[in-house]
Protein backbone atom coordinates (compact mmCIF):
# COMPACT_ATOMS: atom_id res chain seq x y z
CA UNK A 1 0.00 0.00 0.00
CA UNK A 2 1.19 3.57 -0.65
CA UNK A 3 2.12 6.13 1.94
CA UNK A 4 -0.16 8.51 0.15
CA UNK A 5 -3.36 7.93 1.80
CA UNK A 6 -5.39 10.97 3.67
CA UNK A 7 -4.61 10.85 7.25
CA UNK A 8 -7.31 10.49 9.94
CA UNK A 9 -7.37 13.69 11.43
CA UNK A 10 -6.59 16.87 9.45
CA UNK A 11 -7.19 19.94 10.27
CA UNK A 12 -10.73 21.50 10.16
CA UNK A 13 -10.93 24.50 7.65
CA UNK A 14 -13.25 27.27 7.98
CA UNK A 15 -15.25 25.70 4.80
CA UNK A 16 -16.60 22.93 7.54
CA UNK A 17 -17.96 25.63 10.30
CA UNK A 18 -21.02 25.11 9.38
CA UNK A 19 -21.70 20.97 8.73
CA UNK A 20 -23.97 20.68 5.74
CA UNK A 21 -25.28 17.16 6.86
CA UNK A 22 -23.53 14.59 4.54
CA UNK A 23 -19.76 14.69 6.26
CA UNK A 24 -20.37 11.27 7.72
CA UNK A 25 -23.52 9.76 5.71
CA UNK A 26 -23.32 6.35 5.01
CA UNK A 27 -26.60 5.62 2.37
CA UNK A 28 -26.81 2.32 3.48
CA UNK A 29 -25.52 0.22 6.70
CA UNK A 30 -23.10 -2.11 4.82
CA UNK A 31 -21.41 -1.06 1.60
CA UNK A 32 -23.39 -2.49 -1.12
CA UNK A 33 -22.09 -5.86 -3.02
CA UNK A 34 -22.02 -4.28 -6.74
CA UNK A 35 -22.52 -1.24 -9.16
CA UNK A 36 -22.40 -0.64 -12.29
CA UNK A 37 -19.38 2.46 -11.46
CA UNK A 38 -17.28 3.08 -8.16
CA UNK A 39 -16.18 6.08 -7.83
CA UNK A 40 -13.26 6.24 -5.00
CA UNK A 41 -13.57 10.04 -3.68
CA UNK A 42 -16.44 12.41 -2.84
CA UNK A 43 -14.41 15.42 -3.36
CA UNK A 44 -14.52 18.07 -6.63
CA UNK A 45 -13.92 15.39 -9.40
CA UNK A 46 -16.24 12.70 -7.40
CA UNK A 47 -19.25 14.67 -6.78
CA UNK A 48 -19.04 15.92 -9.96
CA UNK A 49 -18.60 12.86 -12.35
CA UNK A 50 -21.03 11.37 -9.97
CA UNK A 51 -23.52 13.97 -11.40
CA UNK A 52 -23.14 13.98 -14.72
CA UNK A 53 -23.41 10.07 -15.03
CA UNK A 54 -26.91 10.74 -12.83
CA UNK A 55 -27.70 13.87 -14.92
CA UNK A 56 -26.98 12.46 -18.57
CA UNK A 57 -27.46 9.01 -18.53
CA UNK A 58 -30.14 7.64 -16.87
CA UNK A 59 -29.33 3.79 -18.01
CA UNK A 60 -26.71 3.93 -15.41
CA UNK A 61 -28.46 2.49 -12.01
CA UNK A 62 -25.95 2.14 -9.51
CA UNK A 63 -23.27 4.27 -8.69
CA UNK A 64 -21.23 4.56 -5.21
CA UNK A 65 -19.00 6.83 -3.76
CA UNK A 66 -16.17 5.50 -1.78
CA UNK A 67 -14.53 8.34 0.56
CA UNK A 68 -11.71 7.67 3.06
CA UNK A 69 -12.08 10.56 5.28
CA UNK A 70 -15.46 12.84 5.34
CA UNK A 71 -17.33 14.20 2.58
CA UNK A 72 -15.26 17.18 0.64
CA UNK A 73 -12.92 16.69 3.33
CA UNK A 74 -9.41 16.56 1.05
CA UNK A 75 -8.23 19.90 -1.19
CA UNK A 76 -11.95 20.95 -2.34
CA UNK A 77 -13.07 21.24 1.36
CA UNK A 78 -9.49 23.30 1.79
CA UNK A 79 -8.95 25.41 -1.11
CA UNK A 80 -9.58 29.14 -1.33
CA UNK A 81 -12.88 29.33 -2.94
CA UNK A 82 -11.73 30.92 -6.02
CA UNK A 83 -13.52 30.13 -9.30
CA UNK A 84 -10.54 31.96 -11.42
CA UNK A 85 -10.20 30.80 -15.36
CA UNK A 86 -6.15 31.35 -16.34
CA UNK A 87 -6.36 33.78 -19.13
CA UNK A 88 -2.30 35.18 -19.74
CA UNK A 89 -0.78 33.71 -16.17
CA UNK A 90 0.30 30.24 -17.75
CA UNK A 91 -1.57 30.19 -20.88
CA UNK A 92 1.74 32.00 -23.09
CA UNK A 93 3.89 29.32 -21.39
CA UNK A 94 1.39 26.41 -23.26
CA UNK A 95 1.56 28.95 -26.51
CA UNK A 96 5.19 28.24 -26.44
CA UNK A 97 5.22 24.80 -26.10
CA UNK A 98 2.18 23.36 -27.96
CA UNK A 99 0.88 26.44 -30.31
CA UNK A 100 -1.84 29.08 -30.06
CA UNK A 101 -4.75 26.46 -30.87
CA UNK A 102 -4.02 24.15 -28.12
CA UNK A 103 -3.42 26.32 -25.39
CA UNK A 104 -6.31 28.20 -26.23
CA UNK A 105 -8.39 25.16 -25.79
CA UNK A 106 -7.38 25.35 -22.02
CA UNK A 107 -8.46 29.12 -21.39
CA UNK A 108 -11.99 28.26 -23.04
CA UNK A 109 -12.05 24.82 -21.10
CA UNK A 110 -11.84 27.50 -18.09
CA UNK A 111 -13.80 30.29 -18.80
CA UNK A 112 -16.53 27.74 -20.06
CA UNK A 113 -16.10 26.15 -17.12
CA UNK A 114 -16.64 28.95 -14.59
CA UNK A 115 -20.45 29.68 -16.70
CA UNK A 116 -21.62 25.99 -16.78
CA UNK A 117 -20.47 26.18 -12.77
CA UNK A 118 -23.19 29.32 -12.18
CA UNK A 119 -25.92 27.34 -14.38
CA UNK A 120 -25.93 24.17 -12.60
CA UNK A 121 -25.54 25.84 -9.23
CA UNK A 122 -28.65 28.11 -10.27
CA UNK A 123 -30.55 25.42 -12.31
CA UNK A 124 -30.50 22.91 -9.11
CA UNK A 125 -30.42 25.77 -6.20
CA UNK A 126 -27.77 25.27 -4.46
CA UNK A 127 -27.12 27.67 -1.86
CA UNK A 128 -23.24 27.79 -2.11
CA UNK A 129 -22.51 31.69 -1.80
CA UNK A 130 -21.50 32.18 -5.08
CA UNK A 131 -20.29 35.56 -6.73
CA UNK A 132 -18.97 36.65 -9.91
CA UNK A 133 -16.62 40.03 -9.99
CA UNK A 134 -13.49 41.12 -11.26
CA UNK A 135 -10.29 39.17 -10.12
CA UNK A 136 -7.64 41.32 -10.04
CA UNK A 137 -3.44 40.56 -10.74
CA UNK A 138 -1.36 42.37 -8.69
CA UNK A 139 2.54 43.14 -9.28
CA UNK A 140 4.62 44.92 -6.92
CA UNK A 141 7.96 44.22 -8.34
CA UNK A 142 9.48 46.35 -10.80
CA UNK A 143 10.73 42.89 -12.81
CA UNK A 144 8.10 40.86 -12.10
CA UNK A 145 5.50 43.88 -13.74
CA UNK A 146 7.49 44.45 -16.69
CA UNK A 147 7.36 40.99 -17.51
CA UNK A 148 3.39 41.28 -16.59
CA UNK A 149 3.33 43.94 -19.78
CA UNK A 150 5.39 41.97 -21.84
CA UNK A 151 3.37 39.19 -21.68
CA UNK A 152 -0.23 41.11 -21.92
CA UNK A 153 1.01 43.05 -24.62
CA UNK A 154 2.24 39.36 -26.45
CA UNK A 155 -1.31 37.78 -25.39
CA UNK A 156 -3.00 40.67 -27.39
CA UNK A 157 -1.12 40.10 -30.57
CA UNK A 158 -2.70 36.78 -30.93
CA UNK A 159 -6.36 38.63 -31.30
CA UNK A 160 -7.27 35.47 -28.73
CA UNK A 161 -11.80 37.06 -28.44
CA UNK A 162 -11.08 36.15 -24.34
CA UNK A 163 -8.77 38.93 -24.10
CA UNK A 164 -11.20 41.71 -24.78
CA UNK A 165 -12.50 40.77 -21.12
CA UNK A 166 -8.52 41.23 -19.67
CA UNK A 167 -7.99 45.04 -18.10
CA UNK A 168 -4.14 45.85 -17.66
CA UNK A 169 -2.21 48.99 -16.28
CA UNK A 170 1.17 49.24 -15.64
CA UNK A 171 1.10 52.77 -14.94
CA UNK A 172 1.54 52.37 -10.82
CA UNK A 173 -0.29 55.59 -9.41
CA UNK A 174 -3.41 53.71 -11.31
CA UNK A 175 -2.43 50.16 -10.10
CA UNK A 176 -2.48 50.68 -6.81
CA UNK A 177 -5.61 53.29 -6.95
CA UNK A 178 -7.49 50.31 -8.52
CA UNK A 179 -6.02 47.44 -7.14
CA UNK A 180 -6.01 48.60 -3.31
CA UNK A 181 -2.70 47.11 -2.91
CA UNK A 182 -0.02 48.98 -1.57
CA UNK A 183 3.59 49.70 -3.92
CA UNK A 184 1.19 47.79 -6.97
CA UNK A 185 3.78 48.52 -9.96
CA UNK A 186 0.48 46.87 -12.09
CA UNK A 187 -3.08 45.17 -12.24
CA UNK A 188 -4.61 43.40 -14.49
CA UNK A 189 -8.69 42.35 -14.07
CA UNK A 190 -10.90 39.75 -15.50
CA UNK A 191 -14.27 37.81 -14.67
CA UNK A 192 -14.37 35.52 -11.66
CA UNK A 193 -15.67 33.93 -9.30
CA UNK A 194 -15.82 33.03 -5.31
CA UNK A 195 -17.86 30.19 -3.63
CA UNK A 196 -18.33 28.10 -0.77
CA UNK A 197 -16.83 25.14 -1.90
CA UNK A 198 -17.58 22.51 0.46
CA UNK A 199 -21.89 23.77 0.30
CA UNK A 200 -21.09 23.26 -3.63
CA UNK A 201 -19.69 19.69 -3.50
CA UNK A 202 -22.13 18.83 -0.51
CA UNK A 203 -24.71 20.27 -2.55
CA UNK A 204 -24.26 18.51 -5.53
CA UNK A 205 -23.86 14.98 -3.63
CA UNK A 206 -27.50 15.73 -2.22
CA UNK A 207 -28.67 15.91 -5.91
CA UNK A 208 -27.60 12.86 -6.83
CA UNK A 209 -28.26 11.03 -4.08
CA UNK A 210 -31.76 12.29 -4.23
CA UNK A 211 -31.87 10.15 -7.42
CA UNK A 212 -31.51 6.69 -5.37
CA UNK A 213 -28.53 5.62 -7.97
CA UNK A 214 -26.05 6.70 -5.71
CA UNK A 215 -24.88 5.37 -2.46
CA UNK A 216 -22.06 7.35 -0.30
CA UNK A 217 -20.12 5.61 1.87
CA UNK A 218 -17.56 8.14 3.63
CA UNK A 219 -14.98 7.01 6.18
CA UNK A 220 -14.43 4.06 4.08
CA UNK A 221 -10.60 4.02 2.54
CA UNK A 222 -10.07 2.19 -0.50
CA UNK A 223 -7.16 -0.18 -0.10
CA UNK A 224 -6.79 -2.28 -3.42
CA UNK A 225 -8.62 -2.19 -6.69
CA UNK A 226 -7.78 -6.00 -7.67
CA UNK A 227 -9.38 -7.43 -11.04
CA UNK A 228 -12.26 -9.22 -11.07
CA UNK A 229 -12.89 -12.30 -14.35
CA UNK A 230 -16.05 -12.12 -13.32
CA UNK A 231 -17.46 -8.02 -12.60
CA UNK A 232 -14.41 -6.28 -13.77
CA UNK A 233 -13.35 -4.98 -10.58
CA UNK A 234 -13.13 -5.93 -6.99
CA UNK A 235 -12.74 -2.77 -4.98
CA UNK A 236 -11.51 -3.57 -1.75
CA UNK A 237 -12.38 -1.47 2.15
CA UNK A 238 -11.29 -1.98 5.33
CA UNK A 239 -15.47 -2.40 5.39
CA UNK A 240 -15.88 -5.12 2.53
CA UNK A 241 -15.44 -5.01 -0.73
CA UNK A 242 -17.47 -4.16 -3.73
CA UNK A 243 -17.20 -5.19 -7.34
CA UNK A 244 -17.85 -2.72 -10.23
CA UNK A 245 -17.76 -2.69 -13.92
CA UNK A 246 -16.15 0.68 -14.05
CA UNK A 247 -13.83 2.37 -11.63
CA UNK A 248 -13.06 5.96 -11.57
CA UNK A 249 -10.16 7.28 -9.96
CA UNK A 250 -10.66 10.84 -8.06
CA UNK A 251 -8.25 11.37 -5.58
CA UNK A 252 -6.31 13.80 -6.76
CA UNK A 253 -3.17 13.89 -5.10
CA UNK A 254 -3.72 10.59 -3.49
CA UNK A 255 -4.20 9.03 -6.65
CA UNK A 256 -0.79 7.00 -6.75
CA UNK A 257 -2.14 5.20 -3.55
CA UNK A 258 -4.21 2.96 -5.72
CA UNK A 259 -2.50 3.56 -9.26
CA UNK A 260 1.37 3.31 -8.35
CA UNK A 261 1.64 3.93 -12.17
CA UNK A 262 1.26 6.97 -11.45
CA UNK A 263 3.82 7.79 -8.70
CA UNK A 264 5.94 10.40 -10.86
CA UNK A 265 3.15 11.99 -12.58
CA UNK A 266 0.93 13.40 -9.87
CA UNK A 267 2.67 14.55 -6.52
CA UNK A 268 1.22 15.64 -3.16
CA UNK A 269 2.08 18.63 -2.26
CA UNK A 270 1.08 20.64 0.55
CA UNK A 271 -0.10 24.34 0.57
CA UNK A 272 -1.83 26.57 3.60
CA UNK A 273 -4.80 28.73 3.39
CA UNK A 274 -6.62 31.11 6.08
CA UNK A 275 -9.34 33.19 6.70
CA UNK A 276 -9.36 36.44 8.39
CA UNK A 277 -12.40 38.40 9.95
CA UNK A 278 -12.32 42.43 10.66
CA UNK A 279 -14.92 42.66 13.43
CA UNK A 280 -18.24 44.75 12.82
CA UNK A 281 -18.29 46.07 16.60
CA UNK A 282 -15.10 49.33 15.18
CA UNK A 283 -16.70 52.84 14.80
CA UNK A 284 -16.38 52.45 11.31
CA UNK A 285 -16.55 49.37 9.06
CA UNK A 286 -13.53 48.22 7.36
CA UNK A 287 -12.84 49.24 3.78
CA UNK A 288 -15.36 47.51 1.14
CA UNK A 289 -13.39 44.49 -1.13
CA UNK A 290 -15.87 43.65 -4.31
CA UNK A 291 -13.30 41.78 -6.51
CA UNK A 292 -10.70 38.45 -5.82
CA UNK A 293 -7.38 38.46 -5.75
CA UNK A 294 -4.45 37.42 -7.25
CA UNK A 295 -0.95 39.29 -5.32
CA UNK A 296 2.39 38.95 -5.72
CA UNK A 297 4.48 40.92 -3.40
CA UNK A 298 7.70 42.51 -3.75
CA UNK A 299 9.61 39.29 -3.11
CA UNK A 300 7.08 37.69 -5.46
CA UNK A 301 5.69 35.57 -2.81
CA UNK A 302 1.89 35.05 -4.79
CA UNK A 303 -1.79 34.75 -2.61
CA UNK A 304 -4.47 34.22 -3.98
CA UNK A 305 -7.75 36.13 -2.04
CA UNK A 306 -11.59 36.34 -1.83
CA UNK A 307 -13.69 38.29 0.04
CA UNK A 308 -16.54 37.02 1.55
CA UNK A 309 -19.93 38.94 1.33
CA UNK A 310 -19.73 38.63 5.22
CA UNK A 311 -16.80 40.80 5.33
CA UNK A 312 -14.41 38.15 6.03
CA UNK A 313 -11.49 37.52 3.93
CA UNK A 314 -10.13 33.86 2.49
CA UNK A 315 -6.34 33.93 1.73
CA UNK A 316 -3.71 32.08 0.99
CA UNK A 317 -0.68 30.85 -0.78
CA UNK A 318 2.71 32.01 -0.13
CA UNK A 319 4.64 29.12 -1.94
CA UNK A 320 7.56 31.26 -2.31
CA UNK A 321 8.18 30.86 1.82
CA UNK A 322 8.09 27.82 2.16
CA UNK A 323 9.43 26.06 -0.93
CA UNK A 324 12.99 25.55 -0.02
CA UNK A 325 11.43 23.38 3.04
CA UNK A 326 10.80 20.12 0.79
CA UNK A 327 10.12 17.77 3.63
CA UNK A 328 7.16 20.15 4.65
CA UNK A 329 5.17 20.16 1.59
CA UNK A 330 6.93 18.08 -1.03
CA UNK A 331 5.27 14.32 -0.88
CA UNK A 332 3.96 15.10 2.17
CA UNK A 333 0.02 14.12 2.49
CA UNK A 334 -0.16 15.04 6.73
CA UNK A 335 -2.86 18.16 6.29
CA UNK A 336 -3.24 17.62 10.18
CA UNK A 337 0.04 19.68 10.60
CA UNK A 338 0.68 22.95 9.30
CA UNK A 339 3.88 24.30 7.19
CA UNK A 340 5.72 25.55 9.78
CA UNK A 341 8.00 27.91 6.93
CA UNK A 342 4.55 29.48 6.53
CA UNK A 343 2.21 29.44 9.60
CA UNK A 344 2.67 33.29 10.14
CA UNK A 345 3.10 34.71 7.02
CA UNK A 346 -0.71 35.66 6.76
CA UNK A 347 -0.43 37.86 10.47
CA UNK A 348 -1.67 41.45 9.83
CA UNK A 349 -1.86 40.14 6.24
CA UNK A 350 -4.58 43.16 5.46
CA UNK A 351 -2.88 46.17 7.28
CA UNK A 352 0.38 45.36 5.53
CA UNK A 353 -1.02 44.91 1.98
CA UNK A 354 -3.99 46.77 1.73
CA UNK A 355 -4.42 50.62 1.85
CA UNK A 356 -7.17 51.67 4.01
CA UNK A 357 -6.42 48.64 6.35
CA UNK A 358 -4.10 49.53 8.57
CA UNK A 359 -6.19 50.81 11.58
CA UNK A 360 -8.53 47.37 11.39
CA UNK A 361 -7.81 44.28 13.95
CA UNK A 362 -8.54 42.15 11.13
CA UNK A 363 -6.90 38.47 12.73
CA UNK A 364 -6.84 35.03 11.68
CA UNK A 365 -9.71 33.09 13.23
CA UNK A 366 -8.84 29.64 11.37
CA UNK A 367 -5.61 28.67 9.35
CA UNK A 368 -5.27 25.07 7.68
CA UNK A 369 -3.23 23.24 4.87
CA UNK A 370 -4.43 20.86 2.33
CA UNK A 371 -2.87 18.43 0.07
CA UNK A 372 -2.85 19.00 -3.55
CA UNK A 373 -1.72 16.61 -6.88
CA UNK A 374 0.85 18.67 -8.98
CA UNK A 375 1.61 16.67 -12.18
CA UNK A 376 5.00 16.86 -13.75
CA UNK A 377 3.52 18.34 -16.89
CA UNK A 378 1.06 20.69 -15.26
CA UNK A 379 -1.78 19.20 -16.42
CA UNK A 380 -4.47 17.12 -14.87
CA UNK A 381 -4.33 13.61 -16.03
CA UNK A 382 -8.29 12.68 -17.17
CA UNK A 383 -9.19 9.57 -19.30
CA UNK A 384 -8.96 6.15 -18.97
CA UNK A 385 -6.11 4.46 -17.38
CA UNK A 386 -3.81 2.92 -19.65
CA UNK A 387 -3.85 -1.41 -19.58
CA UNK A 388 -6.15 -1.07 -16.80
CA UNK A 389 -9.87 -1.45 -19.04
CA UNK A 390 -12.49 -0.07 -17.11
CA UNK A 391 -10.76 1.87 -14.76
CA UNK A 392 -10.82 5.63 -14.98
CA UNK A 393 -8.78 9.00 -13.99
CA UNK A 394 -9.52 12.17 -12.78
CA UNK A 395 -6.68 13.65 -11.09
CA UNK A 396 -3.78 16.03 -10.79
CA UNK A 397 -5.27 19.66 -10.70
CA UNK A 398 -1.74 21.68 -9.72
CA UNK A 399 -3.85 23.83 -7.25
CA UNK A 400 -5.97 24.60 -9.93
CA UNK A 401 -9.50 22.32 -9.84
CA UNK A 402 -12.06 25.07 -9.41
CA UNK A 403 -12.29 26.30 -13.27
CA UNK A 404 -11.35 22.46 -14.49
CA UNK A 405 -12.71 19.46 -12.78
CA UNK A 406 -16.59 20.59 -13.58
CA UNK A 407 -16.48 19.96 -17.35
CA UNK A 408 -13.79 17.55 -16.96
CA UNK A 409 -15.93 15.41 -15.17
CA UNK A 410 -18.44 15.55 -17.65
CA UNK A 411 -16.23 14.49 -20.24
CA UNK A 412 -15.50 11.44 -17.82
CA UNK A 413 -18.89 10.35 -17.37
CA UNK A 414 -18.71 10.49 -21.50
CA UNK A 415 -16.36 8.31 -21.60
CA UNK A 416 -17.23 5.67 -18.28
CA UNK A 417 -20.72 5.57 -20.11
CA UNK A 418 -19.42 4.99 -23.30
CA UNK A 419 -17.33 1.82 -22.15
CA UNK A 420 -20.70 0.25 -20.22
CA UNK A 421 -22.03 0.48 -23.53
CA UNK A 422 -19.38 -1.58 -25.43
CA UNK A 423 -17.56 1.20 -27.68
CA UNK A 424 -14.54 3.44 -27.37
CA UNK A 425 -15.66 7.51 -27.04
CA UNK A 426 -12.30 9.38 -28.43
CA UNK A 427 -11.29 11.62 -26.32
CA UNK A 428 -11.59 14.44 -28.76
CA UNK A 429 -15.19 14.07 -27.80
CA UNK A 430 -15.52 14.70 -24.56
CA UNK A 431 -14.73 17.95 -24.57
CA UNK A 432 -11.88 18.15 -22.61
CA UNK A 433 -8.56 20.04 -23.80
CA UNK A 434 -6.48 17.20 -25.55
CA UNK A 435 -3.50 18.03 -23.58
CA UNK A 436 -5.24 16.39 -20.25
CA UNK A 437 -5.62 13.41 -22.07
CA UNK A 438 -3.54 10.78 -19.66
CA UNK A 439 -1.35 8.24 -21.34
CA UNK A 440 1.57 5.93 -21.52
CA UNK A 441 4.01 8.53 -22.90
CA UNK A 442 2.58 10.96 -20.38
CA UNK A 443 3.24 8.10 -17.80
CA UNK A 444 6.58 7.09 -19.34
CA UNK A 445 8.15 10.75 -19.92
CA UNK A 446 7.44 11.47 -15.80
CA UNK A 447 9.97 8.22 -14.81
CA UNK A 448 12.32 9.05 -17.08
CA UNK A 449 12.58 12.01 -15.99
CA UNK A 450 12.01 11.87 -12.68
CA UNK A 451 14.70 13.99 -11.55
CA UNK A 452 13.69 16.69 -12.68
CA UNK A 453 10.18 16.63 -11.10
CA UNK A 454 9.04 19.20 -8.46
CA UNK A 455 11.70 21.55 -8.98
CA UNK A 456 9.37 24.65 -8.96
CA UNK A 457 6.21 22.94 -7.37
CA UNK A 458 3.80 24.79 -5.79
CA UNK A 459 6.17 28.19 -6.36
CA UNK A 460 3.00 29.88 -7.92
CA UNK A 461 5.08 29.03 -11.32
CA UNK A 462 4.01 25.68 -13.81
CA UNK A 463 6.62 22.74 -14.30
CA UNK A 464 7.02 21.54 -17.18
CA UNK A 465 9.36 19.03 -18.20
CA UNK A 466 12.28 19.65 -20.88
CA UNK A 467 10.41 17.63 -23.74
CA UNK A 468 6.88 18.55 -23.40
CA UNK A 469 4.10 16.08 -24.58
CA UNK A 470 2.13 17.41 -27.97
CA UNK A 471 -0.87 15.42 -29.86
CA UNK A 472 1.49 12.99 -31.50
CA UNK A 473 2.68 11.71 -28.54
CA UNK A 474 -0.76 10.44 -27.17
Amino acid sequence: MSQYLPVKNGLKSFWFREPQGLENHRTTESIPSHADVVIIGAGYAGAATAYHLVRDFPEISSITILEAREACSGATGRNGGHLRPDLYGHIPTYIDRYGVELASEIAEFEIANMWAIKKVIEDEQIDCDLTLQRSIDVWCNEEAADNAIRTYQKMRAYNLDYMKDVFFTRDPKTAEGYSGIKGAKAAASFTAGTMWPAKFIQGLLKVVLATGRVNLQTNTPVTSVQADSSHGWTVHTDRGSICASRVVHATNGYVASLLPQYDHNVVPCKGICCHIAAPVETESSAPLLNNSYIIRDEDKALSYLIPRTDGGIVVGGAAAKFSPFREQWYRNVDDGVLIDAAKDYYNNYMQRTFNGWEKYPATITDIWTGVMGYSFDSHPHIGAVPGLDGQFVNAGFNGHGMPLIWLGSKGVAKLVAAHLQGRELPFTETGIPRLFETSQARIDRAVYNSEEEGDILGTGQIFLPRTAPGPKDK
